[in-house]
Formats: structure tokens, C-alpha cells, sequence
């Protein structure tokens, strides 16, 4: 007795081709990142260990390496508080009022996303250097050095970061409207007031994402400080100018030793930006 062939409906082989298709996307992407990002990171997680805990531990505490990332978190720290409320600012700026340029300046704010970081250190140099004939004469003859010293790293950094906040604060402006707002200030609120009490609190999920990437990107930024610092060592060295320098000179655990401490400190922000925003969307799931 012959056995009867598999068949199968057509319902069924819909299904089956469907859940062939996802299990194939699903494992395109899997396989994507596991290409650029899961095996250069094992990759650099065996080398960084290689010569053991010990080696990864002095690469760590050299006191140029020390040095890098004090000034890191001077730099990044700086960078975070101007950007946050400067961006809060701007964000309240072109969501609440029209005026004549107004879409000029909006459109200015993604310039760093499109421009060369190596390219805006150089307008950076050319701004401030005191052998160029524009604010750099100035600021020397007052003492105040601003390229090859901290003041550049913080220019810098800030040229980078400065849409983050702006563009995660704008659009929950726009959201909650004004109608809030101008009850506070029927009721006898002053402006500060009803910034204070009834804006802030409104934005606050979008001013904490755009705090932390405004981090993430902060604490990556390599080319602009790089063409602005001088790379000094123990003067205007931060993090990923020790990592160049030292892999440059070919010593590769302290390279590598910074590096994974780099990226795990990525990580967690954007393990925390990721929580950031899903509270934010809960809480806006509820009002609505």
C-alpha cells in the first residue's frame, strides 16, 4: 500500500511560508549585527583580557589614562548641563513663537548631523586661533586660551550634541499645546512660574532622553576634539584620543582596556535611554 503524499492547505502553506519569511528577516538581522557589532565587540573583549586581568587593569590606571578620563567627564559634564538648558530654550523658542528667520534656525540645528566633525574643528581653529584675524587676537590679548585647551574640547563637543536635546524636547512641545499654559497664567502665574510648574514637568521624559544621548554622543566625539585639542598628553587628551594615541604607539592593551570601558559605559546609557523612553511613552499612553 502506497503511502499517502504530504499535503498541505492552503492556508497552511501560507502560514508556513509566513513564519519561513519572519524566521529568515529575523535571523538577517540577528546575523547583521553580529557582524558589525557583536564580533569586532568579543573580538576586542578577548584582546583587552589577553595578557590578563593584570595588564588590563595597569592599561587603566597609567596616569595619562587617569588624566583622559577626568578630563572626559569635564568635558562631557560641561557639555551636558550647557546643551540641556540651552536646548530646553531653543526648543521653546521655535515651537512657541513665529518669527522672521525661524525656519533658518530650525534647519541649523541639524547642521552638525550633516557637516564633517573634522570640518567644524577647523571652523572651530579659525574662530578662536590667535594667528587668525577673528576672535582669536582677542582672547590672547585678554590671556584666555581657547584652542589646544579645554575651552575648544567644550566648543567641540557641544557643536555635536546640540540638536539632541532641542529635537527630543520640540516635538512634546508641540504635543501638549499651550491651552495648560495660558490657564496658569490667566490664574496670575507668572511666566517662570508656569515654565516651572506646568512645562517643565510636561517635557521632563524628553528633556532626560535627550540628556542622555547628548552623553552617549559626547563621551564618542573623536574628530572635531582631536583637530581642536592638540592631543596633549595629560593636558587635552580625552578618552578616544588615548585610545588612538595608544593604539598609534602600539600599545594595545591600554587601548583596548579604554576602549571596553568605554563602550560599557555606552551601553548602560543606552540601556537607560531605552527605559527613558518607554517611561516617557507609558506616561504619555496614560494622559491619552
Amino acid at each position: 500500500m502506497s503511502a499517502r503524499p504530504l499535503c498541505f492547505s492552503k492556508t497552511e502553506r501560507s502560514e508556513l511560508c509566513r513564519r519561513l519569511r519572519d524566521v529568515g528577516m529575523i535571523g538577517g538581522v540577528w546575523i547583521y549585527f553580529a557582524a558589525l557589532i557583536l564580533v569586532p565587540l568579543g573580538w576586542l573583549l578577548k584582546e583587552a583580557f589577553k595578557d590578563g586581568l593584570r595588564a588590563f587593569w595597569v592599561g587603566l590606571t597609567t596616569p595619562v589614562a587617569l588624566h583622559s578620563f577626568y578630563l572626559t567627564v569635564i568635558v562631557v559634564g560641561i557639555t551636558c548641563l550647557v546643551n540641556t538648558v540651552s536646548g530646553i530654550l531653543i526648543a521653546y523658542v521655535l515651537v512657541r513663537h513665529r518669527f522672521r528667520g525661524r525656519n533658518f534656525l530650525d534647519a541649523l540645528v541639524e547642521l552638525p548631523f550633516s557637516i564633517s566633525p573634522v570640518v567644524a574643528g577647523y571652523m572651530v581653529l579659525i574662530m578662536y586661533a590667535p594667528k587668525f584675524k577673528w576672535l582669536g587676537p582677542m582672547f590672547d590679548k585678554l590671556g584666555i586660551k581657547i584652542v589646544f585647551a579645554l575651552p575648544a574640547m567644550v566648543i567641540a563637543t557641544m557643536f555635536v550634541t546640540v540638536p539632541f536635546v532641542i529635537r527630543q524636547v520640540g516635538p512634546v512641545l508641540a504635543e501638549i499645546g499651550i491651552e495648560e499654559e495660558e490657564a496658569a497664567k490667566t490664574l496670575g502665574a507668572s511666566s517662570w512660574l508656569t515654565f516651572r510648574r506646568i512645562t517643565l514637568p510636561s517635557i521632563k521624559w524628553g528633556v532626560l532622553y535627550g540628556f542622555t544621548l547628548t552623553l552617549a554622543r559626547g563621551l564618542g566625539e573623536f574628530g572635531m576634539v582631536l583637530v581642536v585639542s592638540g592631543n596633549i598628553l595629560k593636558m587635552t587628551q580625552t578618552v578616544t584620543l588615548h585610545v588612538h594615541q595608544t593604539f598609534t604607539d602600539y600599545e594595545y592593551t591600554a587601548a583596548y582596556a579604554a576602549s571596553i570601558v568605554l563602550a560599557s559605559v555606552s551601553f548602560v546609557i543606552l540601556i537607560v535611554s531605552d527605559l527613558i523612553q518607554r517611561r516617557g511613552g507609558l506616561q504619555h499612553a496614560r494622559q491619552h
